[in-house]
Protein backbone atom coordinates (compact mmCIF):
# COMPACT_ATOMS: atom_id res chain seq x y z
CA UNK A 1 0.00 0.00 0.00
CA UNK A 2 1.56 3.59 -0.83
CA UNK A 3 2.19 6.29 1.53
CA UNK A 4 -0.16 8.48 1.99
CA UNK A 5 0.72 12.08 -0.12
CA UNK A 6 0.32 13.82 3.17
CA UNK A 7 1.21 17.49 1.48
CA UNK A 8 -1.63 17.54 -1.15
CA UNK A 9 -3.93 17.13 1.47
CA UNK A 10 -2.96 20.05 4.13
CA UNK A 11 -4.82 23.04 4.50
CA UNK A 12 -3.40 26.64 3.51
CA UNK A 13 -2.59 27.31 7.14
CA UNK A 14 -0.49 24.11 7.27
CA UNK A 15 1.40 24.48 4.39
CA UNK A 16 2.73 28.40 5.01
CA UNK A 17 3.22 27.70 9.07
CA UNK A 18 7.01 27.86 9.95
CA UNK A 19 8.81 26.30 12.66
CA UNK A 20 9.88 28.71 15.28
CA UNK A 21 13.45 29.90 14.79
CA UNK A 22 14.20 29.53 18.56
CA UNK A 23 12.83 25.52 18.86
CA UNK A 24 14.86 25.24 16.17
CA UNK A 25 17.81 26.47 17.66
CA UNK A 26 16.82 24.76 21.15
CA UNK A 27 16.97 21.57 19.24
CA UNK A 28 19.88 21.59 18.02
CA UNK A 29 21.98 22.20 21.57
CA UNK A 30 19.87 20.79 23.76
CA UNK A 31 22.06 17.26 23.81
CA UNK A 32 25.29 19.41 23.42
CA UNK A 33 27.84 21.07 25.66
CA UNK A 34 26.73 24.65 24.21
CA UNK A 35 26.29 27.21 26.70
CA UNK A 36 22.84 28.39 25.50
CA UNK A 37 21.66 32.14 25.74
CA UNK A 38 18.75 31.30 23.71
CA UNK A 39 16.08 29.94 25.35
CA UNK A 40 13.69 32.61 27.74
CA UNK A 41 12.71 29.96 30.05
CA UNK A 42 12.71 30.01 34.24
CA UNK A 43 15.46 29.07 36.38
CA UNK A 44 14.42 25.54 37.17
CA UNK A 45 15.64 26.73 41.38
CA UNK A 46 12.95 29.17 41.44
CA UNK A 47 10.45 26.96 40.94
CA UNK A 48 8.82 26.04 44.28
CA UNK A 49 8.59 22.19 44.38
CA UNK A 50 7.72 21.60 47.94
CA UNK A 51 5.19 23.80 48.35
CA UNK A 52 4.00 22.50 44.93
CA UNK A 53 3.60 18.45 45.91
CA UNK A 54 2.29 19.25 49.32
CA UNK A 55 -0.46 21.44 47.51
CA UNK A 56 -1.21 19.18 45.12
CA UNK A 57 -1.30 15.71 47.45
CA UNK A 58 -4.04 17.57 49.63
CA UNK A 59 -6.02 18.85 46.33
CA UNK A 60 -6.03 14.83 45.65
CA UNK A 61 -6.72 13.59 48.66
CA UNK A 62 -9.66 15.71 49.63
CA UNK A 63 -11.07 16.84 46.29
CA UNK A 64 -10.08 14.53 43.50
CA UNK A 65 -13.35 14.42 42.14
CA UNK A 66 -13.37 17.94 40.94
CA UNK A 67 -9.41 17.95 40.17
CA UNK A 68 -10.06 15.29 37.87
CA UNK A 69 -12.71 16.01 35.92
CA UNK A 70 -13.42 18.19 33.58
CA UNK A 71 -14.50 22.14 34.33
CA UNK A 72 -16.18 25.49 32.88
CA UNK A 73 -13.85 27.09 29.88
CA UNK A 74 -14.23 30.47 31.79
CA UNK A 75 -11.97 28.75 34.43
CA UNK A 76 -12.18 27.98 38.12
CA UNK A 77 -14.25 30.92 39.55
CA UNK A 78 -11.68 31.08 43.04
CA UNK A 79 -8.88 31.61 40.99
CA UNK A 80 -10.50 34.29 38.84
CA UNK A 81 -11.54 36.21 41.67
CA UNK A 82 -8.91 36.08 43.55
CA UNK A 83 -6.07 37.86 40.04
CA UNK A 84 -9.23 40.66 39.57
CA UNK A 85 -8.06 41.55 43.17
CA UNK A 86 -4.43 41.12 43.11
CA UNK A 87 -4.03 42.65 39.78
CA UNK A 88 -6.33 45.73 40.90
CA UNK A 89 -8.74 44.37 38.51
CA UNK A 90 -11.84 44.64 40.55
CA UNK A 91 -10.74 48.18 41.21
CA UNK A 92 -11.93 49.26 37.58
CA UNK A 93 -15.06 47.88 38.35
CA UNK A 94 -13.97 44.31 36.53
CA UNK A 95 -15.84 41.07 37.52
CA UNK A 96 -15.19 37.85 36.75
CA UNK A 97 -16.63 38.15 33.23
CA UNK A 98 -14.03 40.07 32.13
CA UNK A 99 -11.28 37.62 33.24
CA UNK A 100 -10.86 33.72 31.86
CA UNK A 101 -7.65 31.57 32.47
CA UNK A 102 -6.52 30.50 29.08
CA UNK A 103 -3.68 27.06 29.04
CA UNK A 104 -0.78 29.58 28.32
CA UNK A 105 -0.54 33.26 27.42
CA UNK A 106 0.53 31.84 23.84
CA UNK A 107 -3.31 30.86 24.16
CA UNK A 108 -4.55 33.95 24.43
CA UNK A 109 -2.19 35.49 21.34
CA UNK A 110 -3.56 32.54 19.61
CA UNK A 111 -7.42 33.19 20.66
CA UNK A 112 -7.76 36.51 20.24
CA UNK A 113 -6.35 36.15 16.88
CA UNK A 114 -8.93 33.77 16.11
CA UNK A 115 -11.19 36.73 17.67
CA UNK A 116 -9.98 39.30 15.77
CA UNK A 117 -8.15 38.82 12.55
CA UNK A 118 -9.34 37.98 9.37
CA UNK A 119 -6.92 37.29 6.26
CA UNK A 120 -5.37 40.83 4.97
CA UNK A 121 -5.92 42.31 8.07
CA UNK A 122 -3.14 45.10 9.68
CA UNK A 123 -1.91 44.37 13.04
CA UNK A 124 0.69 46.82 14.57
CA UNK A 125 3.43 45.62 16.57
CA UNK A 126 6.84 47.12 17.86
CA UNK A 127 9.99 46.49 15.85
CA UNK A 128 11.17 44.28 17.23
CA UNK A 129 8.72 42.07 18.72
CA UNK A 130 7.90 38.41 20.31
CA UNK A 131 8.46 35.82 17.49
CA UNK A 132 5.66 33.64 18.55
CA UNK A 133 3.04 36.36 18.60
CA UNK A 134 4.12 37.19 15.04
CA UNK A 135 3.60 33.99 14.34
CA UNK A 136 0.05 33.68 15.87
CA UNK A 137 -1.11 36.69 13.94
CA UNK A 138 0.15 35.83 10.62
CA UNK A 139 -1.59 32.10 11.10
CA UNK A 140 -4.80 34.08 10.92
CA UNK A 141 -3.78 36.11 8.05
CA UNK A 142 -2.49 39.05 8.82
CA UNK A 143 -0.17 41.66 7.80
CA UNK A 144 2.32 42.75 10.27
CA UNK A 145 3.32 46.20 10.40
CA UNK A 146 6.16 47.20 12.71
CA UNK A 147 6.57 50.55 14.41
CA UNK A 148 9.72 51.50 15.96
CA UNK A 149 11.22 51.96 19.48
CA UNK A 150 13.65 53.22 22.06
CA UNK A 151 14.28 53.33 25.37
CA UNK A 152 10.63 54.45 26.17
CA UNK A 153 8.74 51.79 24.06
CA UNK A 154 6.98 52.42 20.62
CA UNK A 155 7.43 55.68 19.34
CA UNK A 156 4.26 57.70 18.96
CA UNK A 157 4.76 60.01 16.14
CA UNK A 158 5.61 56.83 13.75
CA UNK A 159 2.33 54.66 14.73
CA UNK A 160 0.29 58.02 14.11
CA UNK A 161 1.99 58.39 10.71
CA UNK A 162 1.72 54.62 10.00
CA UNK A 163 -2.18 54.47 11.58
CA UNK A 164 -2.84 57.55 9.24
CA UNK A 165 -1.27 56.03 6.12
CA UNK A 166 -2.34 52.48 6.46
CA UNK A 167 -6.41 54.42 6.90
CA UNK A 168 -5.89 56.16 3.88
CA UNK A 169 -5.14 52.83 1.82
CA UNK A 170 -8.65 51.93 3.39
CA UNK A 171 -6.68 49.04 4.83
CA UNK A 172 -8.34 47.55 7.85
CA UNK A 173 -6.21 47.59 11.25
CA UNK A 174 -7.77 45.29 14.21
CA UNK A 175 -5.13 45.86 17.01
CA UNK A 176 -1.88 47.12 18.40
CA UNK A 177 0.21 44.66 19.88
CA UNK A 178 2.57 45.54 22.91
CA UNK A 179 4.70 43.99 25.23
CA UNK A 180 4.72 46.94 27.62
CA UNK A 181 6.95 45.69 30.35
CA UNK A 182 10.56 44.57 30.09
CA UNK A 183 9.81 43.53 26.45
CA UNK A 184 10.94 40.14 24.75
CA UNK A 185 13.20 40.67 23.00
CA UNK A 186 14.22 44.28 23.48
CA UNK A 187 13.68 44.52 27.37
CA UNK A 188 12.52 47.93 26.89
CA UNK A 189 9.69 49.23 29.18
CA UNK A 190 7.21 51.87 27.64
CA UNK A 191 7.12 54.89 29.60
CA UNK A 192 4.08 56.63 31.62
CA UNK A 193 3.40 59.28 28.82
CA UNK A 194 3.60 56.75 26.07
CA UNK A 195 1.29 54.08 27.83
CA UNK A 196 -2.01 57.08 28.11
CA UNK A 197 -0.86 58.47 24.67
CA UNK A 198 -1.17 54.92 22.74
CA UNK A 199 -4.90 54.81 24.73
CA UNK A 200 -5.50 57.96 22.90
CA UNK A 201 -4.32 56.89 19.30
CA UNK A 202 -6.23 53.59 19.54
CA UNK A 203 -9.07 55.86 20.71
CA UNK A 204 -8.80 57.89 17.87
CA UNK A 205 -8.20 55.04 15.17
CA UNK A 206 -10.74 52.70 16.82
CA UNK A 207 -8.77 49.30 17.49
CA UNK A 208 -8.25 47.53 20.15
CA UNK A 209 -4.52 47.20 21.82
CA UNK A 210 -3.57 43.48 22.61
CA UNK A 211 -1.18 44.65 25.65
CA UNK A 212 1.20 41.25 26.60
CA UNK A 213 2.38 41.27 30.11
CA UNK A 214 4.20 38.11 31.23
CA UNK A 215 7.14 40.14 33.06
CA UNK A 216 5.22 42.83 34.68
CA UNK A 217 6.29 41.59 38.25
CA UNK A 218 9.60 40.79 37.56
CA UNK A 219 11.32 44.45 38.08
CA UNK A 220 14.37 44.57 39.43
CA UNK A 221 14.58 48.61 40.22
CA UNK A 222 12.73 51.05 39.93
CA UNK A 223 8.67 52.02 40.39
CA UNK A 224 6.33 50.06 38.60
CA UNK A 225 4.05 51.44 36.16
CA UNK A 226 0.29 50.67 36.05
CA UNK A 227 -0.78 48.82 32.80
CA UNK A 228 -2.03 50.36 29.81
CA UNK A 229 -5.28 48.62 30.67
CA UNK A 230 -5.65 50.19 33.77
CA UNK A 231 -5.87 54.03 31.85
CA UNK A 232 -8.71 52.58 29.68
CA UNK A 233 -12.25 53.57 30.09
CA UNK A 234 -13.53 52.73 27.00
CA UNK A 235 -12.66 48.53 26.86
CA UNK A 236 -10.13 47.95 24.18
CA UNK A 237 -7.31 47.19 26.19
CA UNK A 238 -7.01 43.04 25.96
CA UNK A 239 -4.13 41.96 28.93
CA UNK A 240 -2.34 38.83 28.85
CA UNK A 241 -0.54 37.69 31.87
CA UNK A 242 0.94 34.41 33.26
CA UNK A 243 1.68 32.57 35.66
CA UNK A 244 4.65 30.93 34.02
CA UNK A 245 7.87 33.51 34.50
CA UNK A 246 6.94 33.99 38.50
CA UNK A 247 5.60 30.23 39.36
CA UNK A 248 6.50 27.93 36.79
CA UNK A 249 5.42 27.24 33.31
CA UNK A 250 4.62 23.56 33.49
CA UNK A 251 1.00 24.53 34.77
CA UNK A 252 0.21 26.11 32.06
CA UNK A 253 -1.59 29.03 33.46
CA UNK A 254 -2.30 32.39 32.39
CA UNK A 255 -5.20 34.73 31.94
CA UNK A 256 -6.91 36.82 29.53
CA UNK A 257 -8.87 40.17 30.96
CA UNK A 258 -10.94 43.01 28.73
CA UNK A 259 -14.12 43.78 28.39
CA UNK A 260 -17.13 41.26 28.70
CA UNK A 261 -17.57 40.57 24.65
CA UNK A 262 -14.29 40.06 23.47
CA UNK A 263 -13.94 37.79 26.58
CA UNK A 264 -17.41 35.87 25.70
CA UNK A 265 -15.90 35.75 22.33
CA UNK A 266 -12.70 34.07 23.28
CA UNK A 267 -14.40 31.88 25.90
CA UNK A 268 -16.41 30.26 22.63
CA UNK A 269 -13.18 29.91 20.47
CA UNK A 270 -11.61 28.05 23.05
CA UNK A 271 -14.15 25.55 23.67
CA UNK A 272 -13.08 24.36 20.57
CA UNK A 273 -9.89 24.45 21.08
CA UNK A 274 -9.13 22.65 24.37
CA UNK A 275 -12.64 22.73 26.29
CA UNK A 276 -11.00 23.89 29.21
CA UNK A 277 -7.45 25.12 30.65
CA UNK A 278 -6.91 21.40 33.24
CA UNK A 279 -8.92 22.39 36.65
CA UNK A 280 -6.34 20.32 38.47
CA UNK A 281 -3.50 22.78 37.90
CA UNK A 282 -5.93 25.71 38.09
CA UNK A 283 -6.67 24.44 41.58
CA UNK A 284 -3.13 24.19 42.19
CA UNK A 285 -2.38 27.44 41.16
CA UNK A 286 -4.93 29.09 43.44
CA UNK A 287 -4.33 27.32 46.60
CA UNK A 288 -0.72 28.34 46.04
CA UNK A 289 -1.46 32.04 45.98
CA UNK A 290 -4.42 31.20 48.75
CA UNK A 291 -1.55 30.49 51.02
CA UNK A 292 -0.11 33.53 50.15
CA UNK A 293 3.08 32.11 48.68
CA UNK A 294 3.15 33.97 44.93
CA UNK A 295 4.56 37.50 46.49
CA UNK A 296 7.21 35.93 48.10
CA UNK A 297 8.26 33.63 45.14
CA UNK A 298 8.10 36.59 43.11
CA UNK A 299 10.56 37.86 45.72
CA UNK A 300 12.93 35.15 45.17
CA UNK A 301 13.21 34.95 41.38
CA UNK A 302 13.28 38.63 41.78
CA UNK A 303 16.78 37.86 43.81
CA UNK A 304 17.71 35.62 41.09
CA UNK A 305 17.45 37.06 38.07
CA UNK A 306 18.47 40.35 39.04
CA UNK A 307 21.93 38.66 39.99
CA UNK A 308 22.02 37.09 36.74
CA UNK A 309 21.08 40.19 34.93
CA UNK A 310 24.11 42.49 36.39
CA UNK A 311 26.36 39.62 35.71
CA UNK A 312 25.58 39.70 32.32
CA UNK A 313 25.87 42.82 32.17
CA UNK A 314 28.92 42.95 33.47
CA UNK A 315 30.33 39.79 31.31
CA UNK A 316 29.42 41.84 28.00
CA UNK A 317 31.54 45.29 28.86
CA UNK A 318 34.42 42.91 29.76
CA UNK A 319 34.35 41.07 26.90
CA UNK A 320 32.27 41.91 23.90
CA UNK A 321 34.15 44.45 21.25
CA UNK A 322 33.87 47.91 20.96
CA UNK A 323 30.87 48.79 18.28
CA UNK A 324 28.83 46.45 20.07
CA UNK A 325 25.63 48.25 22.09
CA UNK A 326 23.12 46.36 24.57
CA UNK A 327 20.09 48.11 26.66
CA UNK A 328 20.24 47.75 30.23
CA UNK A 329 16.92 45.79 31.05
CA UNK A 330 14.98 47.26 34.60
CA UNK A 331 13.64 43.80 35.06
CA UNK A 332 12.67 40.65 32.52
CA UNK A 333 14.73 37.89 30.84
CA UNK A 334 16.44 39.38 28.05
CA UNK A 335 19.47 42.01 26.99
CA UNK A 336 19.67 43.21 23.84
CA UNK A 337 22.57 43.24 21.33
CA UNK A 338 23.01 45.50 18.50
CA UNK A 339 26.01 44.63 16.45
CA UNK A 340 27.83 46.58 13.54
CA UNK A 341 25.55 46.20 10.52
CA UNK A 342 27.97 44.61 8.71
CA UNK A 343 27.66 41.66 10.61
CA UNK A 344 25.06 39.31 10.16
CA UNK A 345 23.69 37.52 13.26
CA UNK A 346 22.42 34.89 11.42
CA UNK A 347 25.13 33.55 10.09
CA UNK A 348 27.50 34.20 12.45
CA UNK A 349 25.26 31.65 15.03
CA UNK A 350 26.63 28.60 13.04
CA UNK A 351 30.07 29.65 13.76
CA UNK A 352 28.99 30.57 17.55
CA UNK A 353 27.62 27.05 17.93
CA UNK A 354 30.67 25.49 16.65
CA UNK A 355 32.52 27.72 19.49
CA UNK A 356 29.47 26.11 22.07
CA UNK A 357 27.33 29.43 23.01
CA UNK A 358 23.96 30.12 21.32
CA UNK A 359 21.89 32.75 21.15
CA UNK A 360 18.73 33.91 19.26
CA UNK A 361 19.38 36.21 15.90
CA UNK A 362 17.32 39.03 16.33
CA UNK A 363 16.24 39.04 12.51
CA UNK A 364 13.56 36.65 13.88
CA UNK A 365 12.35 39.08 15.91
CA UNK A 366 11.64 42.04 12.89
CA UNK A 367 8.18 41.99 11.52
CA UNK A 368 9.80 43.86 8.01
CA UNK A 369 12.65 41.26 7.89
CA UNK A 370 15.75 43.64 9.20
CA UNK A 371 17.94 43.02 12.46
CA UNK A 372 20.08 40.97 10.79
CA UNK A 373 23.00 42.88 12.57
CA UNK A 374 21.15 41.48 16.44
CA UNK A 375 21.16 39.13 19.20
CA UNK A 376 18.76 38.25 21.67
CA UNK A 377 20.58 36.99 24.86
CA UNK A 378 19.16 34.94 27.90
CA UNK A 379 20.51 35.08 31.48
CA UNK A 380 17.18 33.95 33.00
CA UNK A 381 17.78 30.35 32.53
CA UNK A 382 22.03 29.57 32.36
CA UNK A 383 24.10 29.12 35.58
CA UNK A 384 26.12 32.40 36.82
CA UNK A 385 29.23 30.93 35.69
CA UNK A 386 27.91 29.68 31.79
CA UNK A 387 26.83 33.28 31.54
CA UNK A 388 29.77 34.33 32.04
CA UNK A 389 31.62 31.53 30.05
CA UNK A 390 28.71 31.96 27.63
CA UNK A 391 29.37 35.87 26.73
CA UNK A 392 33.15 34.98 26.74
CA UNK A 393 32.88 32.45 24.13
CA UNK A 394 30.54 34.99 21.79
CA UNK A 395 32.86 37.96 22.60
CA UNK A 396 35.42 35.75 20.53
CA UNK A 397 33.07 35.07 17.66
CA UNK A 398 32.22 38.65 17.38
CA UNK A 399 35.79 39.76 17.33
CA UNK A 400 36.53 37.38 14.89
CA UNK A 401 33.55 38.07 12.83
CA UNK A 402 34.95 41.83 12.95
CA UNK A 403 38.06 41.27 11.82
CA UNK A 404 36.76 39.51 8.45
Amino acid sequence: MPFIQSEKLFSKLAEQSKASAIREILKIIQSSDVVSLAGGMPDPITFPVEDLRVICADILSSNSARALQYSSTEGLLQLREYLLKWLGLDKKGYKTENIMISSGSQQGLDLVSKALVDPGDIVIAELPSYLAALNAFKSYGAEVVGIPMDENGMQMDSLESTLQEITNKEKKIKFIYTISNFQNPAGVTMSLPRRKEILEIASKYNLFILEDNPYDKLRFEGEPLPPIQSFDQEGRVINLGTFSKILCPGLRLAWISGNKEIIEKVVILKQATDLCTPILNQMIGYEYCAKDYIDKNIDSNISVYREKRDVMLESLEKHFPEGAVWNKPAGGFFVFVTLPENIDADEMLYEAIEEKVAYVSGSSFFANGKGKNTMRLSFCYPSIEDIKEGVKRLGKVIEKNLKK
